[in-house]
């Protein structure tokens, strides 16, 4: 069937469809970049402005004890349901990179003797850089090894393992049952890394066991950029939860300005400092467009355009021209990974022509497809646009 007319039929099937209205996309730019940076919803600006005039403005310095200071609980409420999560195991605070830092450490006091951390050895940068001063810190050794390498590699000097659930590079999918249950049977502990399948795949963090887990909030939840990162820990662990930065948003009390600090109870002990209000309430906002979504109608319509678009790929372009990174079975996220010897130049001109994806050294062009807003005739129109470019690099 002709790939104009399989796009239209996809697209007129998609139960989600109705959702690319919600979003302050330009006229005429295909945007395939929502696994680096979510674009805006429309309803976000109008309630910032809100924010600015009413409760910033408005009531000054007494909105802290209007709903400021409990939005990083709010909030987390509102994600818990996209990771898996009951109530009361979710809290928004810092950044990504912070919440590592807090997790790895509170994994390694739960384990003590054990002096180890594996770290995913295709890791985003950030997660190593942090899980080397946590080794530094802690006295514990790092060992960087492929999640497929893990059997081999856990011991019983294993504290923790920090994992992606989704490869950023090639877009691969690991099996977080399979691997968590696998990193327990070794007695350590587990950190899942979920920048890149919140918001786009089925996560089930209470029913795997996973014990920590911390995702961003600016890639498929479209907090914008820089909005604040989430962390989960797990209900029986939360009592022991010990992070690493004693800051006053954690303090049981924290207006008491007692000089010892004192753990909150619960989630809450994972917060650190005062929270960035306007990014917090703008993400706030931005979640509300998850109300009566159901991710199981997500996850298919992300195969469902990741599959078209590497079958796009396939089709236009001339054979050998460009390799597919990512698995094309299930074992995928919601991005296609395809390798160009030209990769800088091809992305250059891509965006140039308003189709909007990355480029990750040496050679790898990245697509990101968010179900909320990216429809197959983006697919297929960024697939003619890469063969026209490809045909003349």
């Amino acid at each position: 069937m002709d790939l104009t007319v399989r796009a239209a039929e996809l697209d007129a099937a998609d139960p989600l469809a109705r959702l690319r209205a919600e979003f302050d996309l330009p006229p005429g730019t295909v945007y395939l970049d929502g696994n680096s940076l979510g674009a805006p919803l429309r309803r976000v600006a109008d309630h910032v402005g809100r924010v600015v005039r009413e409760q910033w403005g408005g009531r000054l310095i007494r909105s802290w004890s209007e709903g400021w200071w409990e939005a990083p609980q709010r909030v987390g409420e509102r994600i818990a349901p996209l990771v898996g999560a009951a109530p009361g195991q979710v809290v928004v605070a810092d950044s990504t990179s912070v919440n590592i830092f807090k997790a790895l450490v509170a994994a390694v006091r739960l384990a003590p003797g054990r002096r180890e951390i594996l770290v995913d050895a295709a890791t985003f940068p950030t997660d190593g850089y942090i899980a080397a001063s946590v080794a530094e810190l802690t006295g514990t050794v790092l060992r960087a090894v492929r999640v497929d390498d893990l059997p081999a590699a856990l011991g019983e000097r294993t504290a923790v393992a920090l994992l992606n659930h989704v490869d950023y590079r090639t877009g691969r999918l690991h099996d977080m049952a399979a691997v968590t249950e696998l990193v327990h049977a070794a007695g350590a502990r587990v950190v899942w890394d979920l920048c890149h399948s919140v918001g786009v795949l089925p996560i089930a963090l209470d029913t795997l066991g996973v014990d920590l887990a911390v995702g961003c909030t600016y890639k498929f939840l479209n907090g914008g950029p820089g909005a604040p990162a989430f962390i989960y820990v797990r209900r029986d662990l939360q009592e022991t939860f010990d992070q690493p930065l004693s800051g006053w948003g954690g303090h049981r009390e924290p207006f008491a300005m007692a000089p010892d600090y004192v753990p909150a109870e619960g989630v809450e002990r994972a917060r650190c400092g005062t929270p960035d209000i306007l990014s917090l309430l703008t993400l706030e906002s931005a979640l509300e467009v998850w109300d009566g979504v159901a991710l199981a109608d997500v996850r298919a319509k992300g195969l469902s355009l990741t599959g078209f678009f590497i079958e796009c790929v396939d089709e236009l372009l001339p054979s050998g021209t460009v390799e597919v990174l990512t698995p094309r079975d299930e074992r995928r996220g919601h991005q296609v990974s395809l390798r160009h010897e030209s990769a800088e130049t091809v992305m250059t001109e891509l965006i140039k022509r308003e189709v909007i994806g990355d480029f990750r050294a040496p050679d790898v062009l990245r697509f990101g497809f968010a179900p909320l807003y990216v429809t197959h005739a983006d697919a297929l129109h960024a697939a003619q646009v890469l063969a026209d470019l490809v045909a003349t690099t």
